[in-house]
């Protein structure tokens, strides 16, 4: 059970660097990667391979990509043109502007990924329009918390990379095997996210919002339709891989496009040609301020970039102990039915959530959660969909992810205001909609 060992290990060392020493994640999953490398019985090379792996494998080109693009559609003001437009739309209703949080959470989920920055971005703008609404301070940074999570439950995350990219379930399913089932269950989240709006607009007394504070569709259209073709591009990659037309292709050329074009590594490059377009305006007009532009980026890359590698790498090297096996097989010497076990499985991912980032917890526990699944019997995507929503809660459990901290900063209020009302609101039916998902219930 040397594979368990290294597994206790690396979660202690990423815990205590975290939470007690508070540094960075990123630092912290390099020291785990370490820590696990003694445990492989030979260190040097198992260590070489699985930082090399890392840093050649392409899912990590991409989640650089999708940081790149988040931080150019903040910068060139598309998000807030997205968020105007959604306001001028529902704004106006009962409880307006908990609307507006709660989908542009989700567009921003299917596009961004990165928690803090929907929290932040959807938050600096909704939170005090609902507080003007009289929704009381707690829930609104309960609510912008909350919804954050959905950039985990949304292709293409890098949660959903460093899962699929691990040396554990990368044999069990391709990303594009993901991408849809993915997409439905995060639906399935976003149904509940609006289901707990319509719950807090009800318990308060909120008005619609005030014209003032709206912008007029005609003009709100004029400035953001165009924001609506980020979701459109991200179609073209999807259809061309898929279905009559990918066959179709594949017959012209004779070779299998699917295989041939890489999804993860287009939809970024899609996705940052329509922002330019579309942030064209704001984008730096000398070569220093583009310089100051990039460098600007840098701190997101640094923190990404080192998480994501040694992620994958303390994944592979966990996977080289022989973990993946192992924690099968005690969890299936439990001979639990499958509902409890998707139970337990869910508590031990939402219990690393809780400190860690997802992508942190994906690279952990996450590869071994899937494994175990798929050994009971779950087919590969639900298995690998019921443990991503799992740890999407991140922010709903405390102590809590950075997204629940930007909200609460944003709100001017005590976190722990918000504890209670994340566990029961956000937490708890997360891991029955997990489980649901794991079971066969809700149909992906």
């Amino acid at each position: 059970m040397i594979g368990i060992w290294a597994l206790g290990a690396y979660l202690a060392v990423i815990l205590l660097w975290t939470t007690v020493i508070k540094r960075s994640v990123g630092e912290a999953m390099l020291l785990g990667f370490l820590v696990v490398l003694p445990f492989t019985g030979s260190a040097a090379q198992t260590g070489w391979d699985a930082f090399y792996d890392a840093i050649t494998d392409e899912i990590v080109y991409a989640t650089m990509a999708f940081v790149f693009m988040g931080y150019l559609l903040e910068r060139t003001g598309v998000l807030d043109r997205l968020i105007d437009l959604l306001n001028s739309l529902i704004g106006g209703v009962k409880g307006g502007p908990a609307w507006v949080s709660t989908v542009a959470s989700a567009g921003l989920g299917g596009v961004v990924h990165n928690q803090a920055a929907i929290a932040a971005t959807v938050g600096s703008v909704t939170i005090p329009w609902m507080e003007k609404s009289r929704l009381d301070k707690p829930s609104a940074a309960t609510l912008v918390a909350g919804n954050a999570g959905m950039g985990i439950t949304f292709p293409f995350s890098a949660s959903m990379f460093v899962l699929v990219g691990s040396a554990t379930v990368g044999p069990l399913l391709q990303v594009n095997d993901l991408v849809l089932p993915l997409l439905i269950g995060g639906l399935w989240c976003f149904l509940h996210r609006l289901i707990v709006t319509y719950v807090l607009i009800r318990k308060s007394d909120m008005a619609p919002l005030d014209r003032a504070h709206r912008t007029p569709f005609r003009r709100a259209f004029a400035q953001g339709w165009g924001t609506t073709l980020l979701f459109v591009v991200v179609a073209i990659p999807l259809i061309i891989t898929s279905g009559a037309i990918a066959n179709a292709l594949s017959d012209w050329t004779g070779s299998d496009v699917a295989k041939s074009v890489s999804v993860i590594a287009w939809i970024p490059v899609v996705l940052i040609i329509t922002g330019t377009i579309l942030g064209r305006k704001r984008l730096p007009r000398s070569p220093k301020a583009y310089w100051d532009f990039l460098q600007q980026s840098a701190p997101r890359f640094g923190v990404v970039g080192v998480t994501v590698v040694f992620a994958f790498a303390g994944a592979n090297a966990l996977a080289a102990t022989g973990l993946p096996k192992q924690m099968t097989a005690l969890l299936n010497d439990l001979h639990l039915p499958l509902w409890l076990l998707a139970i337990l499985i869910g508590l031990i991912v939402i219990a690393v959530a809780a400190p860690l980032s997802a992508t942190a917890t994906m690279a952990a526990v996450g590869t071994v959660g899937v494994a175990t699944l798929v050994a009971a019997g779950v087919p590969a995507t639900t298995a690998a969909v019921a443990v991503l929503v799992f740890s999407s809660c991140e922010a709903a459990v405390p102590p809590g992810g950075a997204p629940l901290y930007v909200a609460c900063g944003i709100a001017d209020v005590d976190p722990y205001k918000t504890f209670a009302r994340l566990f029961v609101l956000y937490a708890l039916p997360l891991l029955a909609i997990g489980v649901l998902i794991a079971v066969g219930v809700l149909p992906i």
